[in-house]
């Protein structure tokens, strides 16, 4: 059986890859997979070969050093799935980096990139019916209706707007609510969100190869 190492951005990513990885796909954390959240996105190094500075603790930071351990230390079977926001970045310009970063790394671990367009808040208001569901008669939907999937509209302050907060009470822990709150109710056989249905579909994959 598959074991994934997941690595996420920061804790407000676990809930909803969690959800995907135990609702769809029948897994068990510690049985199946294990999931790592880090510090913010942080930056890919200049040089993919050398140890990370231990104050960057972002998830692009650390990224070349933690693919070069798993390199040594994961069985065939395993593999590492790596999710990160393009924020305003272009996708493939993001996907083009994270693939040459892996090329240059002389021992790799089979890998898994998937990408957020924007944020993973965007998965979120592109499935209003999810939004209903967790929050009922308490999201205002309107400002999202017009609103295309993956657009990149600044996601978590559209959510915010929706479920009437003040975007300068957000914060990480807010994040994480959200996430907790709503993944539960994602349709994850009909993604709304084309990014959000390329990892479920990447999962699938990895799973069946």
């Amino acid at each position: 059986m598959i074991w994934i190492e997941v690595l996420v951005e920061g804790a407000s990513d676990l809930p909803t890859v969690k959800e995907v990885l135990e609702r769809k796909f029948k897994l068990v954390e510690g049985e199946h997979f294990r999931m790592h959240a880090h510090k913010g996105k942080g930056q890919l190094p200049g040089n993919p070969l050398k140890r990370p500075d231990p104050k960057h603790q972002g998830l692009l930071d650390q990224l070349p050093a933690k693919l070069r351990g798993y390199g040594k230390s994961l069985e065939p079977h395993s593999a590492v799935l790596v999710v990160i926001d393009t924020d305003t970045q272009d996708c493939k310009e993001l996907l083009a980096q994270l693939n040459s970063m892996l090329l240059a790394l002389p021992v790799k671990p089979r890998v898994m990139f998937r990408l957020a367009i924007e944020e993973t808040e965007s998965w979120f208001i592109a499935d209003i019916n999810a939004l209903r569901r967790a929050y009922p008669g308490g999201v205002k939907t309107s400002g999202l209706k017009h609103v295309q999937p993956d657009a990149v509209v600044g996601a978590w302050e559209k959510l915010a707007e929706a479920l009437g907060v003040d975007r300068k009470m957000i914060a990480g822990p807010t994040k994480f609510q959200w996430a907790q709150k709503i993944a539960p109710h994602l349709d994850l056989e009909q993604p709304k969100s084309p990014s959000f249905k390329k990892l479920i579909d990447g999962i699938a994959s990895l799973i069946q190869n």
